[in-house]
């Protein structure tokens, strides 16, 4: 059995949060852990938004198990949030489960520079905001027999795939930092940056990082919209 040692409660609420929002959009959903010294990296794709997002924590201790000195599992992620003890901030690593495709495509661990032209955090909390109000009203015009699943993933598809200004970052990325908790606090999104490397882009925060392979309009993610 292996047991993590996270620095605090905190940590491990935190930990805790971002799982319960990543089941929220799928139920049945895996991550895929990697630690390695002090760090905890969890990934996660929800399918509503057709994301990477990533989620570290800290470790109280140096990862270790016997000769094993780095984990990199795919785990259920109900699994592994039964497992999170917030008081003993401590979580019990599950039994590893078959991953879904996207657990073998992950962002490269370095290599990252930053993009400039992304917006301020309140311009980023306003397009998303705008977003939502436009999916809501143009489906809530569509006439009964339009308003099929596949119509609202196309209403969806075109608001979501929108770039944010010219940094290629689709708008659907900013949706799930926010949806997931990436865009919290105070200033709602104060610090954070825009990153590319190789294909990928990635939005980082304090709390977190969503990450899309091929910008906007550019070989992207496939994208399902479901509300």
């Amino acid at each position: 059995m292996t047991v993590l040692h996270l620095v605090d409660e905190g940590e491990a609420a935190d930990l805790a949060a971002f799982l319960s929002r990543l089941l929220h959009y799928d139920r049945g959903a895996a991550v895929r852990l990697q630690a390695a010294g002090k760090a905890l990296a969890v990934f996660g794709r929800p399918p509503s938004f057709e994301v990477l997002a990533i989620r570290t924590a800290r470790l109280a201790k140096p990862y270790e198990d016997g000769i094993d000195l780095v984990l990199d599992v795919t785990v259920s992620a109900g699994q592994f949030l039964e497992a999170v003890d917030e008081k003993a901030a401590t979580v019990v690593v599950p039994a590893a489960v078959t991953g879904p495709p996207w657990a073998g495509v992950l962002p490269p661990r370095g290599g990252w520079r930053a993009e400039p032209g992304l917006p301020g955090p309140d311009d980023l909390r306003a397009m998303v905001a705008a977003g939502v109000a436009e999916f809501r009203a143009r489906t809530g015009e569509l006439p009964e027999e339009r308003r099929t699943r596949a119509e609202l993933d196309r209403v969806g598809r075109e608001i979501w795939s929108r770039t944010v200004g010219e940094t290629g970052l689709p708008v659907r990325a900013v949706h799930a930092a926010q949806s997931l908790g990436f865009l919290r606090g105070p200033g709602g999104g104060a610090g954070a940056g825009l990153f590319s490397s190789g294909a990928w882009l990635r939005l980082r925060t304090p709390y977190g990082s969503i990450a899309v392979r091929g910008r906007a309009g550019a070989g992207a993610l496939p994208l399902s919209v479901r509300r």
